[in-house]
């Protein structure tokens, strides 16, 4: 454990503690020596499910090392952790350096040195990222989800509120697909575009899959679409997938559209849910009523794997809520869910609940 700050001032010489990293990304210190279980699972006895398991991945550093877990490939692979970490720049300062502050433009030179060319910055550290977790996984799909920052998150990057609006709800506001064609943001998408191709064509990183997250209409998904074609992105040519997440109310009623534009769809879980409730999962006032298990949000994942089958497109899930709810993967199993994408904690026992399920289904059960 890094960065305890204080660690050496309250813990004393001598004494003893439990230091334990089995908690997720953030370590904990233990007073006195805790007892512990380990849990092992032969890994020879495990069959593959007919789901796919897939992970979601954001940190390319851990790649390799979580693609040594049994898995199907990335079910969803995030830039923003590569943009935030890695690059920590707002795309449009890096275009218009004429439009920050000299305060912020100096933070920026000390970031880029390397890099007379400030686009090229941009689109090697965001190649670099996605062709990691590419890499880790290959010849295995990795789906990766354009950047999905909220005007909030975009402005907290170096050089980012002179280019982006205050708005009141981000959570759904200026956000996913409609910024990339939007003459505001498209030159910045337009970036983020160029690192892909460059991980697919200059890496060589086929298995790479693209994602649009909230996607609001049709016509929206039609116009990503079309900047991405122009951009060398073109769905169909060197084997491109183009999926959309499913997150929104609209992408389930109009499913049978977005089927006619993409190869399939990945359900967020909680962005459906907080739509379909109308909760703000981030308030914790209403927080007892956000529940992904809740009928209204089951019947809508339901609809949208039953049409999505019946135009023969593929459906996952890369929500939260398959990791936290075994029961909830085994219900999707049941609904003829194509993958479902887990953090890396939950693959083992969750896919042995899938197994569960599926040997179930064979009986009849």
């Amino acid at each position: 454990i890094v960065g305890t700050k204080t660690a050496t001032e309250d813990i004393k010489d001598g004494q003893k503690v439990t230091v334990s990293c089995a908690e997720g990304e953030t370590g904990n210190v233990y007073e006195g020596i805790l007892k512990f279980k380990i849990n092992k699972t032969d890994l020879d006895k495990i069959s593959r499910p007919q789901t796919k398991v897939m992970m979601n991945v954001g940190e390319p550093r851990v790649a390799f090392m979580d693609s040594m877990i049994p898995n199907d490939g990335v079910g969803l692979a995030r830039e923003e952790f590569i943009i935030n970490t890695f690059i920590k720049v707002h795309p449009m300062a890096l275009l218009h350096p004429e439009k920050v502050s000299k305060a912020e433009q100096k933070k920026i030179d000390a970031i880029t040195y390397n890099y007379p060319d400030k686009k090229q910055f941009f689109i090697d550290k965001l190649a670099e990222g996605v062709g990691r977790i590419g890499a880790a996984f290959y010849p295995k799909d990795v789906i990766v989800r354009l950047s999905d920052f909220k005007t909030n998150e975009y402005a907290n990057l170096i050089g980012g509120r002179n280019f982006e609006p205050e708005e009141d709800n981000p959570m759904i506001g200026w956000r996913g697909a409609s910024r990339y064609y939007d003459d505001n943001y498209k030159e910045a998408f337009q970036l983020e575009c160029a690192a892909l191709k460059k991980a697919r064509e200059e890496f060589g990183l086929t298995n790479i899959k693209i994602m649009i997250p909230f996607c609001r209409t049709v016509e929206e998904g039609k116009r990503v679409i079309q900047v991405m074609a122009a951009e060398g992105l073109k769905r169909g040519q060197d084997g491109l997938e183009v999926y959309v997440m499913c997150e929104i109310p609209s992408n389930v009623i109009l499913a049978e559209e977005f089927c006619k534009i993409f190869d399939g769809f990945s359900i967020g879980s909680n962005d459906l849910t907080q739509l379909a409730l109308g909760v703000d999962r981030d308030s914790a006032l209403v927080r007892h009523i956000y529940d992904e298990r809740n009928k209204a949000v089951t019947d809508l994942i339901a609809q949208v794997i039953s049409v999505a089958h019946r135009h023969k497109r593929k459906v996952g899930i890369c929500g939260q809520a398959p990791s936290d709810f075994p029961d909830f993967a085994q219900m999707l199993v049941r609904l003829g869910i194509d993958s479902i994408s887990l953090i890396p904690d939950t693959v083992i026992p969750t896919t042995l609940k899938i197994l569960e399920a599926e040997k179930k289904i064979k009986k009849g059960k």
